[in-house]
């Protein structure tokens, strides 16, 4: 393709994502379905240019102030992330020289808005729950783009065996520093056209959301429920860590992605996982199993904000009024979720969310209403789970994991035992 209609590409690819409508990845998915003659090249500097400019947008469109012609043509020649040379065949010589200014502009000089290109609102919350320091280390993370984890599928493979075999595949990777069946990813191969990945042997899932897993500590022959099962990562995950015995509830409002985790299921090997379609929360599906289930996972639908390095669109799209509107579905969904538990069972609270509106708040708020749940300190929780350095992971007694502190996502989660 000529670098000319590449760049006219990349413009129009990003007025699209950037109408706010949808989410950018669906939205770049839809766009390449509609162009398929795009090449594997020219698609990867689409859809990097177009989160680049998602994650420095406030940034970009100070820069561009300055530029001539269409914004989001400005904002692609800023964020641009393909090769030079089809950059510099697709511009002319006063684009170039005023790319070359916006270049030279010391960032450091700008004001904090420009730095950390975050929202009012979403700064705010976050800088009250961290000291300067660790805000700018956090938002400098934010800013960056997320590595590639695997979780190894330990019904058919070791950690090391599934390291060479990526390695014979020509894919580098190293253990996780937390969970024991993680691997991080050099740079962003295709992992899933290996024949390891048709085989079983793994799943892309970030370290953090591995450790929600963990953090539940699913055993063999134990009826357990994975709430919102979404995708079914974690269930996998659950799954896995049963030695496929027991019963692993898979519960979910979509049929769509219920069916699309039945795939996963066959491909992973497990025989234990059983979905289940509800309504809602108060499901009759849920009350015929009250009280009779050892675990409970609820990983609860969130603003997703501790996943900005993978999905940078949330922090222009989430408000405060959908995290208020989050948070009264999170309680619901929480304390119905709880019914299931039998006693001394365990449920456990989480979210790939930063806000403590979000984490903190509905845990605390949900142990003030059912004196018949004792909180656990979830580093004793992760140390039974043999995850090592758990004290690192751990922040007043809830799991917390940042991007800059722990290499993955921000997640959340709480732990509690029902009384006997």
């Amino acid at each position: 393709m000529h670098p000319k209609a590449l760049l006219d590409q990349a413009t129009e690819l990003l007025r699209a994502v950037l109408a706010f409508d949808q989410p950018a990845d669906a939205v770049v998915s839809a766009y390449f379905r509609q162009h398929r003659a795009l090449g594997a090249r020219e698609r990867h500097a689409l859809a990097e240019t177009t989160y680049a400019v998602l994650r420095q947008r406030l940034l970009f469109v100070h820069l561009a102030h300055s530029g001539r012609g269409q914004l989001e043509r400005r904002l692609a020649l800023i964020g641009w992330q393909g090769e030079q040379r089809t950059l510099d065949a697709a511009i002319d010589a006063p684009e170039r020289k005023w790319l070359s200014e916006a270049a030279s502009v010391d960032v450091r000089t700008l004001p904090d808005k420009l730095r950390h290109n975050l929202p009012d609102w979403l700064a705010g919350a976050l800088h009250a729950q961290l000291d300067d320091a660790q805000f700018d280390l956090m938002t400098a993370a934010l800013l960056q783009a997320a590595p590639l984890d695997l979780r190894v599928n330990t019904l058919k493979a070791k950690r090391e065996d599934l390291q060479q075999a990526l390695q014979r595949s020509g894919i580098g990777a190293v253990a996780t520093p937390f969970s024991h069946c993680g691997l991080r990813i050099d740079g962003r191969p295709a992992v899933n056209t290996t024949q390891a990945f048709k085989d079983g042997l793994f799943e892309v899932q970030d370290e953090g959301s591995q450790l929600l897993a963990a953090l539940l500590d699913a055993r063999r022959g134990e009826m357990v429920v994975d709430f919102c099962a979404g995708a079914g990562g974690k269930t996998l995950a659950l799954g896995a860590a049963m030695r496929n015995t027991g019963r692993l509830y898979a519960f979910d409002t979509s049929g769509h992605r219920l069916q699309a985790l039945k795939a996963r299921v066959v491909r992973s090997g497990l025989s234990n996982v059983h979905t289940v379609q509800i309504a809602h929360e108060r499901d009759e599906r849920i009350k015929r199993l009250a009280g009779k289930i050892d675990r409970v996972l609820v990983d609860a639908p969130c603003s997703g904000l501790g996943t900005l390095r993978r999905n940078p669109d949330l922090k222009w799209r989430q408000s405060p009024t959908t995290v208020a509107e989050l948070r009264q579905r999170q309680e619901a969904i929480l304390a119905g979720a709880a019914t299931l538990v039998k006693p001394g069972g365990r449920l456990v609270y989480a979210t790939c969310s930063l806000l403590a509106l979000e984490n903190e708040d509905v845990a605390r708020s949900f142990t003030a209403a059912h004196s018949q749940f004792e909180m656990l300190v979830a580093e004793r929780a992760l140390e039974e789970a043999r995850i090592p350095h758990a004290d690192e992971l751990v922040q007043d007694g809830f799991l917390r994991l940042w991007p800059h502190r722990h290499g993955t996502d921000g997640f959340f989660a709480a732990v509690w035992q029902r009384k006997s």
